[in-house]
Parts: structure tokens; C-alpha cells; sequence
């Protein structure tokens, strides 16, 4: 007994001096697979070695003194269902005398024995720091093999070899950080020495295809709007035919490290990929592939491809490299893309410049004249040499009240406009409306002077007030006579005569239609060119709601139609001009009763609205739609709802000048859907207005 007790301490002492004298894990591995298969019996081995988490690190198997290639991934599905993850769940080592008749022992094609499938198996934990670190099988190609004395130092090994497994795995751990850190460090000094677009994705694959020394590298980033990826570079053997491929969104496998957000390696691509009619690349017989993420401010905005490993294998820490580099280039290729479009808004921004129909021109802070676009040359007949020796001022009176003193006022980012006359090189001088802003062109903070030529709008205006002189002088004046010789009729009739008042009474509300209309044209004019109202006072929107309602009630009686009046009892006054406030409202009237069918609903009321009085009117016609909302309030603008009604398509845009001259706002209520709603806030007389 003393014998065997020394012979078990000489040999554990062999093992253990065997495998402490080597760190490469490789290498601490086959080590204690020899000395289990020499000592122990057997005729083949492996050992699986686990991860903190209890995942598959890193395998080897030995068939006689042959160890065989790549295992992890064929050993995975052991550890997950077969005897050796029996062995990690339970920290328990077992011993199988028959393989055919346990259920924890996964058939294998070559497990048949004379077609019976019996071997014999050990399976033992390898312990290092109360974890496990791996797991250690020993099998016989015959049954009942192996005996419990077998298995006992088996176990003594194992525990013998354990705490070597783990320094072995963490140095070589630590090669391989090492090996990454180093890669991705060359890899962020190279991918990030650019951000020109076609440059970066270069630098990306050559890190790529270096670091993982593969055949071909390509890279795809995603379509904005379509979703799907387009290869934008490839570098490699048969690179070009991989440059444009089109992956449709949710195909793939880079639907799959979309949906993952990680990256996959395929180590047999046409055993295990279930995608590899979306995968493959014309002219490219495609072996083993692995794929990364490229991401940037935790979105996915490509993926790296590599194709085939030189070595046959990929590395276990390709998938770490590829995540690295797409980390890092993700941040890079979205700065590189950031500035193709800068580029591009400025390459459009200055062809937009030069081919702008009006005069343009850039200056500094200190109003010196930077550029000019075609129009301003051929528009002025200065020439480019003359105008970088000129100041803004030089062509036209800068108004300082618009733009501010030392353009202060454009510095906080707002805008100006005002009226000025340019003076061109011969010196004619052209009526313009300046517009001025600051912009940055190139980097540089500047102001941009643009100049719209209106000597034409000018001509129109001076024809427009001609006309209105016209109007007011050949038609109004003529029109009050009307309006008193209908008057004096009236006071002749010596009888009454109903028809012929009833003729008279028509005539004479004709007449005051066309006064209140030709008095809406002139204000449309007046308000169109900014003058303000003069007459204005406090007015109860009690009694001019009333006057208005008077004024149109002859068609409210021929159409039956029936007035509702809501109006709060202590409305105060509002400020307003009453003539003008009350033509808006009998034009809103006259609209709701046209639209309105006999023996229709119109309401009138009148609220506090904040600081404001409410007016509204409502009806129960057939409405206008909400697209039409805006439109209706536009000069000359006639609804597309398929009624006929006559008019200019002038008194709406009035009611919406006449309101805004007030400081007011006039909308359609869009929640009413009965018919039509009109709202008008005005605003309420002040006490300093009562005084004065």
C-alpha cells in the first residue's frame, strides 16, 4: 500500500512538474491529455476548457499521440447535452462502463463498435479555485474498460493539472488582450488619420484584412430610407465583385447581427449558414466568413465582412477585432459622412449661389465685399477685381436701423430687409429690397446681401394707386349720387306703393354693397402697403354685431334662415374701426348665409378670450375642408367644394388684412364640424385709450 501511495505521488508529481513548465494553453492541454492517456489508459482524450461564465474557451483532442484541428466548436454540444456538461452541472466526475446504455453519452457515427456502439468513457471536472475550469474525458473503445480505481486517478490528475489549466487560460488571455489592444490601437491611429469617405473605408479594410489575415475584406453601410445595405468597398481577391452588392433589409446574415447587434462567425459557411443565397458573392467561393457591427452612437450603420482565413481557421479573437475595429470606425465613417455632406450642401449651396437670378453678394463684419455670384457681375457691370477692393456701402445706402448698429441685430442670428436703391457701375441707379443675414461660407462667419431688383413692383404700385384714384374719384363719387337720388325717390312717392319701395329698398342695398366693396378694395390697398390704421376707437361688439346682422337681414328673411346670438353681457369694447370691423363681419355673414340652405342655422357670439374679444359666427352649411382652411384667405382664392357662388374672391382676404391691421388673428375653428366656423380675436380697449 506504502508502494502504491509513493507511485501516485511520484506520478502526480510528474504531471504536475510536465505541464507547470509551459504557459501556452495549447501546449499545458495536450500535455495533460498524454499523461491521462498514458496512466490512465485509453485511446483517446479531450479536455474542454470553460470561461468565468462556464462557456467553451478553447478544446484539444488526441487520437493516440495525434491531436486533432479546430474541436471547440464540435465539443460545444457535449458540454451543452452530453456527459461532459453532466459533469460541469454537477461538479461530479463520472465514469460510463457502457456509452450504448447511458443517455448522458451523445452518439457519435464513429461510436459503433462491431455496430454495437458500446465504449467505455471518464469524464472528470478540472477544479482551480473551488470553479470549474474544465472538463477532462478518457475514452475506450471497449466496454467495462475502465473500473472506479480508473476513475479515482483520473480525478488526481485532474486535480493535480487544474490550477495550471487556469493559468494557461488566463496568460493566454492575456496574450491575446494584448494582441487585440495592440491591433485596435493601430487600427484607431490608422482608421482615424482621415475623413475623407473613400479614404476611411480603405483604412478600415486594410486594418481589417491585416489583423485577420483573410483572403477579402468588404464593407456595407445602410440605405438611408430603403433600410437595405449596399457594399461600398471591398478590398482582397475578387474585391470588385463584392463593390455594389445589394443586401434587401431583413436578409442575411446581416439581418442577423442586426437583430443580435453582434457579430457571427460561420467557420463552414455552406454547412451552416440557412442564408447563403443572400450571401454569396459572384466569383467568390466563399469558405468561412465573419461578420461585425459598425456602429456609431448606438445605432448599427454597417457591417464588416472578411472572407475566408488564410490559415484555413479564423482566430478566437477575430470576432473581438472585427467588433473593435467596427466600433471604432463606426464614430468615423458617421464623421467622414457628416462631412461629404457638408461638402455636398456647399458644393450645392454655391451653385445655387451663382445661379440665382438675383444680385448677390458676401461680405466680412466690417462690410467688405468677399464675393459675388454671375448675377451680381453681368446685373451691375462691376468685375470681380473691383468689387474685392469695395465696401457693401459702396453700392448702396445700408439702412443701420434695420441691420443694427455694427450689425449687431444680424450677429444674434436674425434677419433684415429694407427698401434701397442700387447703384450699378454706369450709374444708373435700380430700386431693390435688400435682404441680409449672417451665413458661414467655407468655415467663415459672413453676411450675405441679397438684392431683388423691383423696378417693375414699383411700376405696378404707382398703376395700382392710379387705379385706386380712379375707382375712388370716377366710381364712388358717381355711386353717392346714386345712393342720394335714391334717397330723394323715396321722399317723392306721394302713395305708398309697395312694389315700388320693395325696387327702391333693392337698389338702394345694391348701392351699399358696392360702397362697402369698392371701401374693402381701397383698404386692401392701404393695408397691402403697410399703413396703418388710423380711425380706430372703443366700439361695443354688442352693437356693431347687431348693425351688421341688420344690414344683411333682408336675405336672412328671403332664405328663412334663423340668428342665434350668444354674447357675454360685460364684454368690454374693443379697439377698432368700426366701419371696417363691421364690413368684415357682414362679409362673413353674406358667406354663411350663401352656404347656408333655407331654413338653415347661423350663429353669432362674442367671449373673452384672454386679453382679447372673440367674435365668431357659425353656421350649418356644407363647409369648407380643412386643406382649404389657409387657402380660402388668399386674394382672388375661390373653394374647390363644388358650390357656385359668385364674387372676386376679394372679401376674405380683406376680413384677414382688415383683423391683422388691428393686431388680431381671424381663423376657421377646424374642431367644428357642422358647417363653418369663423373665430376673430380683437383686442380689448386699454384705459390710456378710454383717456385719450
Amino acid at each position: 500500500m506504502e508502494n502504491d501511495s509513493r507511485s501516485l505521488l511520484e506520478l502526480l508529481y510528474h504531471v504536475s512538474r510536465e505541464v507547470a513548465t509551459a504557459l501556452d494553453l495549447r501546449t499545458v492541454l495536450q500535455r495533460v491529455l498524454y499523461a491521462a492517456i498514458d496512466n490512465v489508459g485509453g485511446e483517446r482524450g479531450s479536455i474542454v476548457v470553460m470561461d468565468d461564465h462556464g462557456k467553451p474557451l478553447d478544446s484539444i483532442i488526441v487520437h493516440g499521440r495525434r491531436v486533432q484541428g479546430e474541436t471547440t466548436q464540435q465539443l460545444r454540444v457535449t458540454v451543452e447535452r452530453g456527459l461532459a456538461g453532466w459533469v460541469v452541472r454537477n461538479k461530479k466526475p463520472a465514469l460510463v462502463p457502457d456509452t450504448s446504455r447511458d443517455k448522458r453519452w451523445l452518439r457519435r457515427p464513429d461510436d459503433a463498435v462491431q455496430q454495437t456502439g458500446a465504449k467505455a468513457a471518464l469524464c472528470v471536472p478540472l477544479m482551480a479555485r473551488e470553479n470549474i475550469v474544465g472538463v477532462l474525458t478518457l475514452v475506450h473503445s471497449y466496454p467495462n474498460a475502465f473500473d472506479r480505481s480508473h476513475l479515482e486517478l483520473m480525478q488526481a490528475i485532474a486535480d493535480q493539472v487544474g490550477i495550471a489549466v487556469l493559468n494557461a487560460r488566463l496568460y493566454t488571455e492575456s496574450q491575446r488582450q494584448a494582441r487585440v489592444m495592440t491591433a485596435l490601437a493601430d487600427g484607431a491611429m490608422t482608421i482615424n488619420s482621415s475623413l475623407q469617405m473613400d479614404d476611411v473605408l480603405q483604412r478600415i479594410l486594410n486594418q481589417t484584412i491585416q489583423a485577420l489575415q483573410v483572403e477579402t475584406v468588404g464593407l456595407a453601410l445602410e440605405e438611408s430610407g430603403s433600410g437595405d445595405f449596399i457594399f461600398r468597398a471591398a478590398t482582397g481577391n475578387q474585391a470588385g465583385n463584392i463593390i455594389g452588392k445589394r443586401v434587401r433589409a431583413g436578409e442575411g446574415l446581416i439581418a442577423k447581427v442586426i437583430q443580435d447587434r453582434r457579430g457571427v462567425v460561420i467557420p463552414a459557411l455552406r454547412e451552416e449558414n440557412p442564408f447563403k443565397k443572400h450571401d454569396a458573392f459572384d466569383g467568390i467561393d466563399s469558405q468561412a466568413v465573419a461578420l461585425a457591427p459598425i456602429q456609431a452612437q448606438g445605432k448599427i450603420i454597417g457591417v464588416i465582412e472578411a472572407i475566408n482565413p488564410i490559415s484555413g481557421i479564423f482566430d478566437p479573437d477575430a470576432l473581438l477585432v472585427m467588433t473593435g475595429i467596427g466600433s471604432m470606425a463606426g464614430t468615423t465613417i458617421q464623421n467622414a459622412q457628416f462631412v461629404e455632406k457638408v461638402e455636398e450642401t456647399q458644393k450645392r449651396y454655391l451653385e445655387l449661389f451663382n445661379d440665382s437670378i438675383d444680385p448677390i453678394l458676401v461680405s466680412d463684419w466690417e462690410g467688405n465685399i468677399l464675393e459675388a455670384n454671375r448675377k451680381f457681375f453681368s446685373f451691375s457691370g462691376y468685375d470681380r477685381d473691383t468689387i474685392h477692393t469695395m465696401k457693401v456701402e459702396n453700392v448702396h445706402q445700408i439702412n443701420w436701423e434695420s441691420v443694427g448698429e455694427n450689425f449687431d441685430y444680424l450677429r444674434d442670428a436674425h434677419a433684415a430687409s429694407y427698401e434701397a436703391v442700387l447703384e450699378l457701375k454706369e450709374g444708373e441707379k435700380i430700386p431693390v429690397e435688400v435682404y441680409i443675414r449672417s451665413t458661414d461660407l467655407g468655415g467663415e462667419h459672413t453676411i450675405l446681401w441679397t438684392f431683388r431688383d423691383i423696378h417693375e413692383r414699383k411700376e405696378l404700385d404707382s398703376l395700382r394707386n392710379d387705379l385706386t384714384s380712379m375707382i375712388y374719384h370716377d366710381l364712388r363719387s358717381p355711386l353717392a349720387n346714386v345712393v342720394s337720388s335714391l334717397e330723394v325717390l323715396k321722399t317723392l312717392l306721394v302713395e305708398k306703393d309697395e312694389a315700388v319701395e320693395s325696387v327702391l329698398q333693392i337698389a338702394s342695398n345694391s348701392t351699399e354693397r358696392i360702397q362697402r366693396l369698392i371701401s374693402s378694395l381701397l383698404d386692401v390697398n392701404r393695408l397691402e402697403t403697410g399703413q396703418a390704421i388710423a380711425t380706430q376707437k372703443g366700439v361695443s361688439p354688442k352693437r356693431i354685431v347687431q348693425d351688421a346682422l341688420e344690414t344683411i337681414s333682408t336675405s336672412l328673411l328671403i332664405r328663412r334662415q334663423k340668428i342665434t346670438q350668444n354674447i357675454d353681457e360685460n364684454i368690454p369694447n374693443i379697439w377698432a374701426d368700426e366701419d371696417m370691423i363691421r364690413r368684415v363681419l357682414i362679409n362673413i355673414l353674406e358667406n354663411a348665409s350663401k352656404f347656408t340652405p333655407s331654413e338653415g342655422n347661423i350663429s353669432v357670439g362674442a367671449k373673452m378670450d384672454g386679453e382679447f374679444v372673440q367674435l365668431w359666427i357659425a353656421d350649418n352649411g356644407m363647409g369648407i375642408p380643412p386643406e382649404e382652411h389657409e387657402r380660402v384667405f388668399e386674394k382672388f382664392a375661390r373653394t374647390k367644394s363644388g358650390a357656385k357662388v359668385s364674387g372676386l374672391g376679394i372679401g376674405l382676404a380683406f376680413c384677414r388684412l382688415a383683423i391683422n391691421g388691428h393686431g388680431g388673428k381671424i381663423w376657421i375653428d377646424k374642431h367644428y364640424t357642422n358647417g363653418t366656423k369663423f373665430n376673430i380675436n380683437l383686442p380689448v380697449e386699454k384705459e390710456q385709450e378710454q383717456e385719450a
